[in-house]
């Protein structure tokens, strides 16, 4: 992770895109990937990038095997890149983002989330209902606009309950992260600063239950006080979404290893092996929050664990 910053990206100000901010998102490959799941439409999302050394998301990894495991894959040893998938399902007529994603408060490769609505002709008006995982600064960091406002002015956003009493009515202690105090800080304020806007109206809810039609919260605790994954559903068709139970497969899908930021350990492993087991019997599609974009696939079970199987690109 980056030093969370505790602003949001100048793109979210909505004011229209300079000529040098267009000619760079031209430049970019596609940050959206469309698909179908029984009568909705699905997209994925890209809000962008966050990275930060392999040790905060393999905490428990020995060093010299750690830095074999990302050789063999191909991936730098000196840091690890993590991308911010959101989902947009549309559906009973409403369109519901699920996760806000960053902006800039976990470093400046965040905020692309609005270019990729404009290229899917929508706008943050446009979104109805926002549903957040956990309150961490990269799940929530694009609900506040460049001026302070609502980013998504129309959107009624669902937090979990047990994430707003820790990080939002509290002060919350940040100890068990495997970073230093000026970052602690810096995360806190940007959790607070982000969801000013939407606090008087957030609707807050105990993972467990039905959010809108179509979509399930599941408990996932550990990671956060009240984490949720989330389940969505259409007739047979069925699409798991992960939130933070693991941040990269190769780590802690592949590899058993567990993430820093997880507050409870312990509670975190339970919820990783109770919900990846339900992906593997049930056979479910799956989305992960970082995963490799556009972070589809499927699980298997391993005589050590997991491993993960991206999805075939659909065109």
């Amino acid at each position: 992770m980056l030093s969370a910053a505790v602003g949001v990206p100048s793109i979210a100000a909505l004011g229209g895109a300079s000529v040098a901010e267009t000619s760079a998102a031209t430049s970019r490959n596609a940050g959206h990937y469309r698909f179908r799941l029984g009568d909705i439409q699905a997209t994925v999302l890209s809000d962008g990038l966050l990275s930060g050394p392999p040790s905060i998301y393999a905490n428990d990894a020995p060093e010299t095997e750690l830095r074999e495991v990302l050789t063999r894959a191909f991936l730098p040893t000196d840091t690890m890149t993590l991308n911010l998938n959101t989902l947009l399902i549309e559906t009973g007529g409403r369109r519901i983002l699920i996760e806000a994603g960053a902006g800039q408060t976990m470093g400046p490769n965040g905020g692309r989330l609005f270019d990729n609505l404009a290229a899917i002709g929508l706008r943050p008006d446009d979104i109805d209902v926002v549903v957040i995982s956990h309150t961490h600064p990269d799940h929530v960091g694009n609900l506040r606009s460049a001026n302070g406002g609502k980013t998504f002015p129309r959107a009624t956003v669902y937090a979990p309950e047990e994430d707003w009493e820790f990080f939002v009515r509290s002060e919350p202690n940040l100890s068990y992260m495997p970073v230093n105090d000026e970052f602690r800080r810096r995360f806190a304020a940007a959790i607070k600063r982000s969801v000013e806007p939407i606090a008087r109206d957030v609707v807050l809810y105990r993972a467990g239950t039905d959010i809108v039609p179509g979509l399930t919260s599941i408990p996932a605790q550990g990671h956060t006080p009240g984490m949720a994954t989330f389940l969505v559903h259409s007739g047979s068709h069925q699409l798991l979404l992960t939130a933070d139970l693991a941040y990269h497969p190769v780590v802690n899908i592949d590899r058993p290893w567990r993430p820093g930021p997880d507050r409870d350990k312990d509670a975190a492993l339970a919820s990783r092996r109770r919900i990846f087991d339900r992906a593997v019997t049930d056979r479910l599609l799956v989305l992960g929050f970082h995963y490799p974009f556009p972070g589809l696939g499927r699980m298997l079970k391993t005589d050590g664990g997991y491993a993960w199987v991206p999805a075939n690109w659909q065109f």
